[in-house]
């Protein structure tokens, strides 16, 4: 019914809390379907990311995008099982949080779809997460994984390209 990417995005959203693998997961399947409701969640994630390491400037921004995005896309995510305008309401308190300069604090989306939450739950449950987990601060890798992960697959990729256009 729904997508693995979004139910994927979901479990890093609600469960490890890595924003980044949040973006990764559905900017690739946003790629390849290119439907505009996957937008608004990638920038929310985004925007999470960079308020959660302190970029308020980075993430203010995606998330006043993700804001214009939502604003866009309101039936299509009552149709992924999302409350609309909680989830606008959502990141208008966040956008809010940081202009009054509070500390970055998690969240769950306004899942409305039982069956959507059930399947979360479950998969959570099979791979040992804990779904709505609280405490995301004390890993260093999610938090600062853009620059920490293992980028030697897209270095190689970036340099066969560049082969690629120089004729070799």
């Amino acid at each position: 019914m729904y997508p693995k990417a979004y139910i994927d995005y979901l479990l890093h959203f609600h469960a490890t809390r890595d924003y980044f693998e949040c973006h990764e997961v559905l900017e690739e399947y946003w790629k390849r379907t290119n439907e505009q409701v996957w937008i608004g969640l990638i920038q929310l994630a985004v925007g999470m990311y960079h308020y959660r390491r302190g970029n308020i400037a980075g993430a203010r921004r995606m998330l006043t995008k993700a804001v214009n995005a939502c604003e866009k896309e309101k039936q299509a995510y009552e149709s992924l099982g999302i409350h609309a305008e909680q989830l606008l309401a959502l990141i208008h308190t966040y956008i809010r949080r940081m202009d009054n300069r509070e500390t970055y604090e998690s969240a769950c989306l306004p899942i409305v779809d039982r069956s959507l939450l059930h399947i979360c739950q479950r998969q959570c449950e099979q791979k040992g997460l804990i779904w709505g987990e609280k405490s995301d601060m004390s890993n260093e890798y999610i938090i600062h994984k853009h620059m920490l992960r293992d980028r030697s697959d897209v270095i190689a990729e970036r340099e066969r390209q560049k082969q690629k256009r120089q004729g070799h």
